[in-house]
């Protein structure tokens, strides 16, 4: 199967939580799940009645037994690399969640995979599907803040005031890594997606709160090739729940939160000359209802199936964001600077 191709019926591999979105996504797009795996017999008999799909034991079963144009993978990340390349090559277009994998050498085989059999891989780095996060590319695209020099991006809460991480979120061995690989591979994602390529990394963790094998806070300092640098801070510490991104430039700035209230990204434009604090031109952007950016990737995933368009979030995007978070942790293990050529494998 090659790109532009009518996807008529999608498969989900790992049936958890955010399965949900995936399933609500390919609804969206006008494709019927007809499968789903996981390892969980309570989850296969959950779906198998709430989706009215059939429903299996292991992704080697459900690759055997069915005909799907697209599946998307919800494993936990151990298990991203052996259930995507599988599905690849048998032809099938993949969405995987991230990170793509756990180390350069899997992604790498991810991404050969989908050459040499024609077929979409696109990493479910989901920020770059909401519409906040396009509209400030498009801005910084343009020169609209001139050239950006600093960038913070923050994603931090406290898994809704629970007592203990959920799932397999504290384990090592199923995760590879704490709240630096869950949610700060999203942030690097988007760092890059504004700022272009890394040059070296300099990341500070620690488990302050939980009882788990993995880091619950980190912050990581980016240096940018072009110069530019950015601060990615990350915790399940946070009371509450926080998603932002500042992008600071030159001649403007774009600001985005969602304790702003509502959908909405500010835009201050401020060129040379003034002597004013508050001086400066400002746009607000809103957007009166914003779907879930886990839903419109899914939905890109489609239209890059069947229209041919630039995949959201390639599989070469995906091993970037993982060799930066590769880096992050050999920084924090060292205390020192990582160049981004010489991120190790986690495994």
């Amino acid at each position: 199967m090659t790109a532009s191709s009518k996807v008529v019926s999608a498969a989900i591999v790992g049936a958890g939580g955010i399965s949900k979105r995936h399933y609500e996504g390919y609804k969206q797009a006008g494709v019927n799940v007809v499968a789903i795996a996981d390892a969980s017999e309570a989850i296969r008999q959950l779906r198998e009645k709430e989706w009215e799909v059939r429903a299996y034991a292991t992704f080697e079963e459900l690759l055997a037994n069915e005909d799907v144009q697209a599946v998307s993978i919800c494993t936990p990340n151990a298990f991203h690399a052996p259930a995507t390349i599988a599905a690849l090559d048998r032809g099938i277009h993949v969405l995987c969640e991230k990170p793509l994998s756990l180390d350069l050498d899997a992604c790498d085989a991810m991404i050969a995979a989908a050459r040499r059999n024609g077929a979409v891989l696109q990493t479910g780095h989901h920020l770059r599907s909401n519409p906040l996060a396009r509209t400030a590319k498009r801005l910084i695209d343009e020169g609209r803040i001139g050239r950006v020099t600093f960038m913070r991006l923050r994603q931090a809460h406290d898994w809704g005031g629970a007592e203990q991480v959920r799932g397999v979120f504290g384990s090592l061995a199923a995760s590879g890594g704490g709240t630096l690989l869950d949610n700060g591979c999203h942030m690097m994602d988007l760092a890059r997606y504004f700022g272009g390529d890394v040059r070296s990394i300099y990341a500070r963790m620690a488990t302050l709160k939980f009882q788990i094998e993995v880091e619950d806070t980190s912050v990581a300092t980016l240096d940018f090739e072009s110069g530019a640098i950015a601060s990615v801070e990350n915790a399940w510490t946070a009371t509450g729940w926080e998603e932002s991104f500042f992008v600071y430039g030159t001649q403007g700035a774009l600001e985005c939160s969602n304790r702003l209230g509502k959908a909405r990204l500010r835009f201050l434009n401020r060129e040379f000359g003034y002597a004013d604090w508050g001086a400066g031109d400002e746009t607000w952007y809103d957007f009166a209802t914003v779907d879930n950016a886990h839903i419109r990737s899914v939905v890109h995933f489609i239209e890059s199936i069947e229209q041919g368009s630039p995949v959201v979030c390639s599989g070469e995007d995906g091993r970037e964001s993982v060799r930066l978070v590769l880096g992050a942790y050999e920084s924090a293990r060292t205390n020192s600077p990582v160049p981004l050529t010489l991120a190790p494998q986690l495994g």
